[in-house]
């Protein structure tokens, strides 16, 4: 039995779910979702729990078991509280600015990249270094978050670059001088 897939999925008061077969749709006070899942697994509601179970033993049935029931509990997470994902700009000029709902990175390149996140996913700018992705869907944040990065990810000499708060990069000692 997978450990993950057995968990039940607490939801929280001002959460609304609604499952119509396969599909399941998730509304609180952030936002909804929708999601269709795998016919290899049902999920029933019982009082403020949902359960996610396999329809038989077979081994497509046991690999969706464990995702179907974490996609579900990562839609109610979204839907009731949110998820945020802090990216930390290093490198001497290096900044970060948001203008409406685009954001604006000067990285070292000639230009500007103007970045423009999807619906559902807002980008806060704390001081000029530190980047905040924030909404309810966690795919989408970690998405952004994710195209944000890949702008100019860390480089392992100096360290400049975008990286994740917290995010430890491996240094390279660079060349050695003539003797």
């Amino acid at each position: 039995m997978s450990r993950i897939g057995k968990l039940p999925i607490t939801v929280p008061n001002k959460v609304t779910v609604t499952i119509d077969g396969s599909h399941v749709a998730v509304k609180g006070p952030k936002g909804e979702l929708s999601r269709v899942l795998s016919n290899t697994v049902t999920i029933e509601q019982e009082g403020d729990t949902l359960l996610v179970k396999r329809r038989d033993e077979s081994r497509p049935a046991r690999q969706m078991h464990g995702l179907s029931r974490t996609l579900v509990a990562n839609m109610v997470e979204g839907v009731s509280q949110g998820f945020q994902r802090r990216l930390e700009i290093q490198g001497v000029g290096y900044r970060a600015q948001v203008q409406g709902r685009t954001l604006t990175l000067n990285v070292g390149y000639s230009h500007p990249v103007i970045i423009e996140p999807p619906d559902g996913v807002t980008i806060a700018v704390e001081t000029n270094t530190n980047v905040i992705v924030s909404g309810f869907n966690k795919e989408e944040v970690g998405n952004t978050a994710a195209k944000i990065r890949a702008v100019r990810p860390p480089e392992p000499y100096k360290g400049k670059g975008i990286r994740y708060a917290g995010e430890a990069v491996r240094r390279k000692a660079g060349k050695t001088g003539k003797k």
